[in-house]
């Protein structure tokens, strides 16, 4: 085998083995906070999406370095879990809301979410920068909750946002908010003194990734009576349209991070990459 092809396979294996690491960490998350995760929606694929999403987007990183990110993604959908389909009034998503930003805040959670919450915001409290930070952390914790309250009430009322509408309420995803909290934990320097900025380009990428996982999960949300772009009044020829220009325009600004911090940019580029790979739908 040439050398080429050999480093390639070694580094394949390495990344596929620290994706196994994190699998075995997020499985004894899921123990700890019981009833939080129905197996119905909870699978073991879904656990390997979430590692092999974090070990291929950050493959220098080691297992421990991205236990933030595999942490917050799970925390990430147990919420919108929560949200869509235990919820079924606004006070109970209200409430919920109040009661994770209250965690955020330093109270002491009550109940199987906000304990995970709590869990994850002592973690990113082990970071020195944490105290200077954490503002930004909660107002992007705030940004991503009002968003999965405000698809609540979309699906709830039946009113049916337009794409522009849809794309401006992508913080529901919650992709930048693991971003936010990987780079608070595991980023360089430049990114951690930058997270303002970083935070703008995530945020375009998330819209990227918003309507990708819709295009991905359109039959099983469905199904389950989820908000999908595709149940809009648009049409497929439409998303992918504005899918290839969020491509470029993400790619404009990821562009000139490279310089500045290199594995933070490739770290947005991967997070696109991954995400249109894994689902065999191409990117632009």
């Amino acid at each position: 085998m040439p050398d080429g092809e050999l480093d390639e396979a070694f580094e394949l294996g390495r990344t596929c083995a620290i994706a196994a690491e994190c699998g075995r960490d997020l499985r004894r998350c899921a123990q700890m906070y019981g009833g939080l995760f129905p197996r119905a929606a909870f699978g073991t694929e879904l656990y390997q999406t979430l590692t092999l999403n974090a070990a291929f987007s950050a493959p220098w990183a080691s297992a421990d370095r991205l236990k933030v990110f595999t942490r917050t993604s799970l925390w990430v959908l147990a919420v919108d879990w929560l949200i869509d389909h235990a919820a079924t009034t606004r006070e109970q998503v209200t409430r919920l809301t109040r009661e994770c930003l209250a965690v955020a805040d330093g109270a002491v959670p009550r109940a199987a979410a906000t304990r995970f919450l709590a869990d994850l915001r002592d973690e990113l409290a082990t970071v020195k920068d944490f105290d200077d930070l954490r503002w930004l952390w909660r107002d992007q914790l705030a940004r991503m909750l009002a968003g999965m309250a405000r698809a609540w009430v979309w699906r709830d009322t039946g009113a049916a946002p337009t794409l522009a509408r849809y794309l401006d309420n992508a913080d529901s995803r919650g992709s930048s908010f693991v971003d936010l909290s990987h780079w608070i934990y595991s980023g360089d320097v430049w990114a951690r003194g930058h997270l303002e900025e970083l935070r703008a380009v995530s945020r375009h990428v998330q819209r990227y990734l918003h309507l990708l996982g819709d295009v991905a999960s359109y039959r099983r949300d469905m199904s389950w009576g989820d908000l999908n772009v595709l149940a809009l009044d648009v049409s497929r020829a439409e998303v992918a349209g504005a899918m290839a220009e969020l491509t470029r325009e993400a790619d404009a600004l990821i562009e000139p991070l490279r310089e500045r911090s290199p594995r933070t940019s490739s770290y947005l580029r991967r997070q696109i990459g991954f995400s249109s790979g894994f689902h065999g739908i191409s990117v632009g």
